[in-house]
């Protein structure tokens, strides 16, 4: 399945491309920041806040906030990546209602994820036959979804004479809080008018397929691809960008 995408569009993705992994080409630039509010059956359940930023030797920084709007869970990662999307280190604590940890890094060509359930216990180390270039996808943070999303963009779609052109990608990814691997593949569906509020907008429309269901994601095509609208099918649930 191949779908076009209007030519212009390649124009503002190229602007985040960088040696497959879709950053800002400037230096020290924040690519993207700002939230997501997850609603189910239209009531806002919880918020994820976060940031996505080059730092000035290229490599990107990912953080993110997860809280529930009753204040009852509370979580927060960062996600550090080389210039071409490899992996350096990922990591996440849980401060409420429990306290827990994890952190990710690579360990020679593949993953080690050491994780710590509660105050005081010893670390549990768990190595994962993946490469570090594996993109994470941890619960939560819908950011994630964002950053596969233009690792996808960049190595699936070919600026053509008709347009952007895309076709189906597949990926293996890592689910830290899950301690498990993952496979995701990738449907391109092509741009839809969609209400974002109160505004209609033109985004491009993709569908994830992988083990905890599937999901489609819309992303902003005149503003460099930002995700802007998370739905999952059979489910009452939403994401949209605030």
């Amino acid at each position: 399945m191949k779908a076009y995408m209007r030519k212009s569009a390649f124009v503002g993705v190229g602007l985040l491309l960088l040696s497959g992994a879709c950053f800002a080409k400037d230096a020290g630039k924040q690519v993207d920041s700002g939230a997501f509010g997850v609603f189910i059956n239209n009531r806002r359940m919880a918020t994820e806040t976060f940031s996505v930023q080059q730092q000035p030797n290229g490599n990107s920084v990912v953080t993110s906030q997860f809280k529930d709007d009753s204040g009852a869970a509370t979580q927060n990662s960062e996600l550090q990546l080389t210039p071409n999307g490899a992996l350096l280190s990922y990591e996440w604590h849980e401060t409420a209602p429990e306290k827990s940890s994890l952190k990710v890094v690579p360990d020679g060509e593949f993953l080690r994820q050491t994780v710590v359930a509660k105050p005081g216990d010893k670390p549990a180390e768990q190595p994962f036959l993946i490469p570090p270039t594996s993109p994470i996808l941890d619960n939560n943070f819908f950011i994630h979804r964002e950053i596969l999303a233009w690792r996808y963009l960049s190595s699936s779609c070919t600026s053509e004479t008709a347009g952007l052109k895309c076709g189906p990608g597949e990926f293996g990814v890592l689910v830290p809080q899950g301690r498990s691997s993952s496979h995701i593949s990738i449907t391109p569906i092509g741009d839809e008018k969609v209400m974002i509020g109160t505004v209609e907008q033109i985004l491009l429309h993709i569908n994830l397929k992988g083990d905890d269901g599937d999901w489609s994601l819309w992303l902003n095509t005149r503003d460099h691809y930002k995700l802007m609208r998370v739905t999952k099918a059979g489910e009452a649930v939403e994401i949209r960008r605030d």
